[in-house]
């Protein structure tokens, strides 16, 4: 499974992409609102740190508009990921921009009916979100199960990968892998916690100290 990163926040694409975990980043308007700084100038930035797809969203709500944001965006690098809603009016968008050959990320899906449209529509990436339905007291989790059954019974959609989005704890990305998504998009901080256990720190610190019994160094 591919690991991106859900954030504008440059200083933190750049440790995370260190590690050498990182696949991709995807953005949307209030992660850059948050980021205060300019939207063109943050995507090229992004774009020249994470070789992966960077989602960068359109703001027009109308299909003949979003194609002109789409292709506005998608020649800032050959790895943006033109970021499209859920709408018809985005479908009628991702159609047009995925036959240009851009790659295509369609966003706030909410039903298995939503997912199989978009990958009627030709999108490359479907963005479902599940923390957004735990909170209005739905499962995200059987959502992306639909979707993926659904995906596998018609493997000449096109490929689309599944890009589980909203994600609010590590729970949600092992769930996500169990089920056979192709992608987790992460904020830092829940990165971040994939790493800790306390058995880990418990058993690092007891090396630690008889190992500092011994007086040698390495």
């Amino acid at each position: 499974m591919k690991f991106f990163v859900d954030t504008a926040d440059v200083g933190d694409i750049r440790e995370l992409a260190a590690t050498g975990l990182l696949d991709g980043v995807t953005t949307n308007p209030s992660l850059i609102a948050k980021s205060g700084r300019d939207f063109i100038e943050v995507i090229s930035e992004i774009c020249e740190i994470v070789p992966g797809p960077v989602s960068a969203e359109v703001a027009a709500m109308e299909a003949d508009a979003m194609i002109v944001e789409g292709r506005k965006l998608a020649a800032i690098a050959d790895n943006v990921a033109v970021k499209l809603p859920l709408t018809m009016d985005g479908l009628k968008a991702c159609r047009t921009i995925s036959e240009d050959g851009t790659s295509v990320n369609v966003t706030l899906c909410f039903s298995p009916a939503q997912a199989l449209l978009a990958a009627k529509a030709g999108a490359d990436y479907i963005s479902p979100f599940v923390g957004r339905l735990d909170d209005i007291g739905q499962n995200g989790m059987h959502l992306i199960d639909d979707i993926r059954t659904i995906y596998d019974n018609y493997p000449d959609l096109g490929g689309t990968q599944i890009l589980v989005a909203s994600i609010r704890s590590p729970a949600h990305v092992v769930e996500a892998a169990k089920l056979g998504a192709d992608v987790c998009t992460i904020p830092p901080s829940v990165i971040k916690q994939l790493v800790q256990h306390p058995l880990t720190d418990k058993g690092l610190d007891g090396f630690m100290k008889d190992w500092a019994k011994t007086g040698q160094s390495i």
